[in-house]
């Protein structure tokens, strides 16, 4: 599986971006997919993830309410929808891959995407 994220950008305090993440092969509806984050000299954070099916979503703390995860498996393709967005949201975002059974954990997850970067202005 190949995981291709994109989206990112500049945006001000309170806006919004969408990021998306394109998986290839044809295996994708069985995987959980996850976003995670990754500020300079930080370590990787967990942010949503969504069951294979679409009926399971789960969310940080630290974003609930704000972003939005879905998915399209007829497009192989999940989304992260980021709104009333704040400063500390500026990081790379990854998307991720796997069989996990512990959504939250990185090493759970088997493929990842480049990441795409968010810069939250204030």
């Amino acid at each position: 599986v190949q995981l291709q994220a994109s989206g990112g950008g500049l945006v001000q305090a309170g806006g919004s971006l969408r990021l998306s993440c394109v998986a290839s092969g044809r295996t994708f509806r069985s995987y959980y997919m996850g976003w995670f984050r990754q500020a300079p000299g930080k370590e990787r954070d967990f942010v949503a993830a969504i069951r294979g099916s679409g009926s399971i979503t789960v969310y940080s703390n630290s974003v609930k309410g704000r972003f939005s995860i879905s998915r399209d498996n007829a497009k192989n393709t999940v989304y992260l929808q980021m709104n009333s967005l704040k400063p500390e949201d500026t990081a790379v975002y990854y998307c991720a891959a796997g069989a996990v059974t512990d959504y939250s954990t990185v090493s759970e997850y088997n493929y990842w995407g480049q990441g795409t970067l968010v810069t939250v202005s204030s």
